[in-house]
């Protein structure tokens, strides 16, 4: 009698969740969410207030050291993995391998200091984007590239990768100009410090490396000076070709804005923002946009209403404002870019900003918590979210195949300096896990690239259409590496293993896993991330080649 009655009560609450998403979500994950942000606002004062000491991180350390070594002397010879739950972090797939894994609590949340003289901080791997710009942008200072959603944790940005609209500027969040330095705990439990000076080979692998040769610790990254507000332009373009034009002039000149970014509405209409660090008594006549205002628009839909202002002169720009810093780093936050829009349909509404503006976004990681497996479902079949680094030279071919293959807009446009850390001279070999750049410039050490963000429904769905997801994901995939690009390895993946390995460069990265995890006590970024791929290629007939 009790299970019937349960049974129903399940059912009805998985269809609920599943047909009326948008009305689940706001009145009970928005709850939990702003719950969950107050707990852990409470939370992060009293670490900072009681537990912010050097000492005590050595002896938080000395705790994930030991749980490692109770592990390997209890027998366990499963692989390691951090103890936060799957769907806590930002990526929006599963991360299956945690059920079968030895999990190790990272306990690590803190701000260590700040070093105003040699212009740096020093922070554990869980603290986030939201919690930094609360903490440096009052002091003048901010980091070089600093990714928009608050949640973005120092450890997946530093092991995973991170990119921004001054990542035309300073390259990507662990570039070795913005990631001086890290504190690696090894599969054995040994603590090693690495740097450029330090166990330069280690701390040259780390990028890209998703947790697979030993756990974050604590980094030290650059900071650089800022304003108060940043001096934005919104630049309107109507073909591809004034658009691709008009991008790459201010993403390549040589003394190019602070901040570069744009949003593609169609095949043809993108509003090109280049902004700069400013002061209101520079710029006394710019109006001030206050974004963060829970009333205000969604960013994205503030820049799409640009395109339908009346024509303007060529390059001239449609407009210009201030916008506070903060507000700025975090101005697709609100609206989860623009993905917030497919689980509350009204939630740009004006009445509802009106009301329930100030509950918004709900939580990522809740949202995953609460989707059922008809919802996982759709996601994986009917939904995209992808992010592909391509070279500028190939934005206006890859800008027509995202087009082709996808549909999808907005489409986030965002460009990256990829640099060449090799040196013919100390016979240095190249940096991280992404290839060298081919077509580099002579006189420069960079190639510029392009990170095209889709994230959305394709229209093929909208239209009731047929979408295979993993047909068009691997036409994706399949141009990327013809024109040299990469695939940002948070999202789906369908590369075998071969293909993985011809994309990525695994010489520097497979000797130090020889070097720093002989017991094999992680696994390969491949078999972590692309566990999809992997039941992909087997479903196939053809297990994926396995990792040397």
């Amino acid at each position: 009698m009790l299970k019937a009655l349960f049974d129903k009560v399940y059912n009805f609450v998985t269809w609920f969740m599943t047909e009326h998403r948008g009305w689940f979500v706001i009145f009970f994950v928005l709850p939990i969410s702003l719950a969950f942000d107050f707990i852990f606002a409470i939370r992060a004062w009293a670490i900072m207030k009681f537990y912010s000491a050097p000492e005590l991180h050595e002896s938080r350390v000395k705790d994930i050291q030991k749980q490692i070594k109770d592990l390997a002397a209890n027998g366990d010879t499963r692989p390691l993995c951090t103890a936060r739950g799957g769907w806590q972090s930002i990526s929006p797939g599963y991360r299956s391998y945690k059920s079968k894994s030895a999990q190790v609590k990272i306990n690590l949340f803190d701000i260590l200091s700040i070093d105003e003289e040699a212009m740096t901080v020093k922070v554990e791997p869980m603290v986030n984007m939201g919690q930094l710009t609360h903490f440096l942008v009052p002091k003048g200072y901010t980091l070089p590239v600093l990714p928009e959603m608050d949640d973005l944790t120092v450890g997946g940005l530093v092991m995973g990768v991170g990119i921004e609209s001054s990542s035309h500027k300073h390259g990507l969040f662990n570039d070795k100009n913005n990631l001086l330095e890290c504190e690696i705990i090894t599969g054995d439990g040994e603590v090693i410090r690495c740097s450029e000076k330090e166990n330069k080979d280690l701390y040259d692998a780390i990028p890209w490396s998703y947790g697979t040769l030993g756990f974050l610790a604590s980094a030290t990254l650059k900071i650089i000076p800022c304003k108060e507000y940043v001096h934005i332009k919104y630049i309107t373009c109507t073909t591809r070709e004034e658009s691709v034009e008009t991008f790459r002039h201010f993403s390549e000149q040589a003394n190019p804005p602070d901040f570069v970014e744009a949003l593609a509405y169609s095949a043809t209409d993108m509003v090109v923002m280049p902004a700069w660090f400013s002061n209101q008594s520079e710029r006394p006549n710019l109006p001030v946009n206050v974004q963060s205002r829970w009333y205000k628009p969604w960013f994205y839909k503030y820049v799409e209403s640009f395109l339908k202002m009346p024509s303007r002169a060529k390059n001239d720009p449609v407009y210009e404002e201030l916008i506070p810093l903060r507000d700025y780093y975090h101005r697709h936050t609100k609206a989860i870019f623009w993905e917030l829009e497919q689980i509350i349909p009204v939630g740009n509404h004006p009445l509802f900003r009106l009301l329930l503006g100030w509950a918004v976004p709900p939580k990522v990681s809740f949202l995953k918590l609460t989707q059922t497996k008809a919802l996982q479902k759709l996601y994986e079949t009917q939904h995209v979210i992808q992010d592909m680094l391509v070279p500028t030279s190939k934005m206006d071919e890859s800008l027509e195949v995202f087009d082709k293959v996808y549909e999808v807009y907005p489409l986030w446009v965002c460009p990256y300096k990829a640099f060449d850390y090799s040196d013919k001279k100390t016979n240095t070999p190249h940096r991280s896990f992404l290839r060298k750049p081919t077509d580099v410039p002579k006189g420069y050490d960079y190639e510029m690239y392009v990170d095209l963000g889709a994230y959305g429904i394709p229209k093929a769905v909208l239209d009731k259409k047929p979408f295979d997801a993993i047909e068009c994901g691997r036409k994706v995939e399949t141009f990327i590496r013809k024109i040299r690009g990469f695939q940002m390895l948070y999202a789906d993946s369908y590369l075998s293993e071969d293909e993985f390995r011809d994309m990525f460069d695994h010489d520097h990265y497979d000797a130090m896993r020889r070097k720093y995890d002989q017991s094999g006590k992680f696994p390969s970024v491949y078999q972590k991330v692309c566990k999809k791929a992997a039941r992909f290629w087997e479903s196939q007939g053809a297990d994926a080649k396995k990792t040397k």
